[in-house]
């Protein structure tokens, strides 16, 4: 049996979100500060740039974590490599080279407690179930239950590689469980668009995650060429269908 002191009981962790086996902490202060850097330390904590951290309690189930990202463990943890095979390899080894995401993922199991690395970035715990298959863009996938198919999926149209200022192939994530993401911004900034047979139109690439139910195209933001012009707006991404997509509207 492992007893973690000053962890749960910690006055500058704070937990400010939790779902299923995962607890999400965010310091409130950087306490490991010098004289040099103590005045950007104390201003940028009080511009909500903190670290951040997540803690996974296994209880029998399982984790898939991204690659690097484990800090420490604790408790009756195995480690496995998430690979099945050669195939499954092959597979996952070209899947790396065109998202970005590491080819082996390792799948923890047991009993304990996994904590990952810190990131001055922000967190979101999203259930998979939801989105009809979750897409990612680069970047954002830190850890995800067992239960959670990871596939590659790519563009449709070759006008949303050439013209959207997004990659050829995504993350995509399918099944049921729960998904640990990292944001550019708080989960107070992202707008959430839920369409029915509907469409939005986003100037930029903005949109962080949305489902695979989707279609992604670029178009122009008029039907004329004078429409646009007279609008100010060129070529715009839309996306159209039913599904779920988050846009980060403060970052480009």
């Amino acid at each position: 049996m492992v007893t973690c002191k000053n962890l749960y009981d910690n006055g500058n962790m704070k937990q400010i979100d939790g779902k299923g086996q995962y607890k999400v902490f965010e310091h409130q202060k950087d306490m490991s500060v010098t004289p040099d850097n103590a005045i950007s330390a104390y201003f940028a904590s009080e511009m909500n740039v903190r670290r951040r951290q997540v803690l996974v309690e296994l209880a029998g189930g399982s984790c898939i974590v991204q690659g690097g990202l484990m800090q420490w463990t604790a408790g009756q943890v195995q480690l496995t490599s998430g690979i099945k095979g050669v195939g499954d390899f092959l597979g996952k080894a070209i899947g790396s080279k065109v998202t970005k995401e590491s080819a082996a993922k390792p799948e923890y199991k047991g009993q304990g407690l996994i904590m990952l690395e810190p990131t001055y970035k922000h967190i979101l715990l999203e259930e998979v179930s939801q989105w009809n298959g979750l897409v990612l863009d680069d970047g954002l996938f830190m850890a995800c239950d067992g239960t959670v198919e990871q596939k590659v999926v790519a563009r449709s149209t070759i006008s949303s590689v050439a013209l959207g200022n997004e990659g050829l192939f995504n993350l995509c994530l399918k099944g049921k469980g729960l998904a640990v993401l990292e944001s550019p911004v708080p989960r107070e900034e992202l707008l959430e668009f839920i369409l029915e047979d509907d469409e939005i139109k986003i100037d930029g690439n903005m949109a962080i995650a949305w489902s695979n139910s989707l279609k992604f195209t670029v178009e122009r933001s008029s039907k004329t060429l004078l429409g646009s012009a007279v609008s100010g707006e060129g070529l715009v991404n839309v996306y159209r269908g039913s599904g779920r997509v988050l846009v980060a509207p403060t970052i480009k």
